[in-house]
């Protein structure tokens, strides 16, 4: 850096924060941020923003990539390209999940799952998946996780084989509560929904609208109001994945304001897609087929508002991708899948042997930019709430991730808000061969991506070499403390 203060000054800008939009140049210095001023000395390398807004890069907090079955053999989006798409996107870091499969270990569930983990271009951390909770695995291999920076747990309350009953949910909490680990939920009312499938299978509805019909908003607000109940009842801090509706997220809103730690992510498929998109010739409805399952139109507004009260802390992508030739021949043979396999006329799998997932790493910054703040409903620092900051506090990386302060990761999308695409799968980096936006119109577009001061996106081209990410491992954190609010005779219980 002979003769320059700075590495690299990222000049004239509209800046965007948590909190606040100014204009101001930032200078960067071995990855990391240094300085914010105007007319900062020049650096060795000058990138204009000009006209354009800069945002911390996005922060994807649930995302499935090259997950590892319960047969060993991995989803196709792989790290390089998964990590790719992301860039490409605006996000910067992700968390993605250490499977376990219930009978096996943490460690016999997912073996070299962190080394292929380290072809990523993107910084990443990881969720540990817990489907089968034994005094061994609570006891001896999570405190080795969380030790190793891993402080967060998923839960499933449906899906075979990956749910938990109440009482091992509750172990799972109790667990996290001694260690000072978050736990995550995906909440959906396994019995009731085995009993819609099984109904609308003997009735011969098969197509992939039935998928919405088999989980309607009933069984994700009961399971969202059953887990945040035995949350309270052990004083643990949890967040509620992707809501998809109203009645959940008024679970939520309610457990807020009685004081509880409890927080709500949705996703762009929730804000933007519908029934509508479950329908259409040559079982193209396939490829929106995901868990919570969509809505009627009407319930995307719904979200929305919620989003703008503060019910909504995030918006992730929840990127599970299975491409459409995987969906159309899956037979039941996914983990994702509920239900007996069931074989139409036409030779799809019914409904519920469809991959539950859909692509969408790459798009959800541009969409959630498109559909918040180019439309008014959210302003700038909203959306770096909803993208970066409010993440990178809830999962113990704030003042590294989602901030433009000084000392943070150098991680910057400069945003040309004016700039109209319509999204094209020929245009996107996953290896899924299709996007449910399909020609969908957005107004506003990530024209530079940059991660720890390198530009690893530049007008599409992804630069950034597999490999080049870094591990975010994560320490203690205040948020995720228990709230105090201990129930009578919790600690003479043995509890703590």
């Amino acid at each position: 850096m002979s003769g320059f203060e700075f590495d690299m000054v990222v000049r004239g800008g509209t800046l965007a924060t948590a909190a606040e939009v100014f204009e101001a140049d930032i200078g960067i210095r071995d990855g990391v941020i240094a300085a914010l001023g105007r007319n900062l000395p020049r650096g060795a390398e000058e990138v204009s923003a000009r006209g354009l807004i800069v945002t911390p890069g996005g922060l994807d907090p649930h995302c499935h990539i090259e997950e590892l079955g319960q047969d060993g053999t991995a989803q196709e989006e792989s790290f390089a390209s998964g990590s790719a798409a992301a860039l490409a996107g605006g996000t910067t870091s992700f968390i993605c999940f250490l499977p376990q499969w219930k009978g096996h270990s943490l460690a016999d569930s997912a073996p070299g799952y962190a080394a292929r983990a380290e072809q990523s271009r993107a910084d990443y951390s990881f969720h540990q998946i817990i489907t089968d909770p034994t005094p061994e695995v609570l006891q001896k291999e999570v405190p080795a996780l969380v030790a190793r920076g891993i402080r967060s747990l998923k839960v499933f309350l449906t899906y075979d084989p990956l749910r938990l009953t109440d009482a091992e949910f509750l172990d799972v909490l109790a667990t996290a509560r001694r260690l000072g680990a978050f736990v995550t939920v995906h909440c959906e009312n396994f019995d009731a929904i085995g009993w819609r499938i099984n109904a609308l299978l003997k009735a011969g509805l098969t197509d992939p609208l039935q998928h919405a019909w088999s989980r309607p908003p009933v069984v994700e607000r009961e399971a969202t109001h059953r887990a945040i109940a035995l949350a309270e009842l052990v004083d643990q801090p949890i967040q509620v994945f992707h809501v998809s509706c109203e009645e959940a997220a008024a679970e939520i809103a309610r457990g807020k304001a009685r004081g509880l730690k409890v927080w709500g992510e949705t996703c762009p498929q929730y804000l933007t897609l519908s029934h509508e998109d479950l329908t259409g010739p040559d079982f193209a409805g396939a490829k929106a087929v995901c868990s919570p399952a969509l809505r009627e139109k009407a319930e995307n507004a719904r979200v929305w508002r919620r989003i703008q009260d503060g019910t909504l802390d995030i918006v992730s992508s929840d990127h599970c991708g299975f491409s459409f030739a995987t969906a159309k021949r899956a037979a039941g043979s996914s983990s994702y899948g509920t239900g007996a396999a069931v074989q139409r006329p036409d030779g799809m799998p019914a409904f519920n042997a469809i991959p539950n997932g859909v692509p969408g790493i790459e798009t959800r910054l541009p969409v959630l930019f498109s559909e918040g703040v180019s439309k008014g409903r959210i302003d700038l620092p909203t959306f770096v709430r909803l993208s970066s900051a409010n993440a990178a506090r809830l999962f113990g990386l704030g003042g590294r991730k989602g901030s433009l302060a000084p000392g943070a990761d150098a991680d910057l999308v400069l945003w040309d808000p004016d700039r109209e695409t319509t999204i094209a799968q020929e245009r996107l980096h996953h290896a899924i061969d299709y996007t449910p936006w399909e020609g969908f119109a957005v107004k506003g577009w990530p024209v530079v991506t940059l991660r720890r001061g390198e530009v690893a996106v530049r007008e599409g081209e992804v630069l950034a070499a597999p490999g080049s990410g870094r591990f975010l491992p994560r320490g203690p954190y205040d948020l995720v403390k228990p709230a105090g609010r201990v129930p009578d005779g919790f600690d003479a219980a043995g509890m703590e």
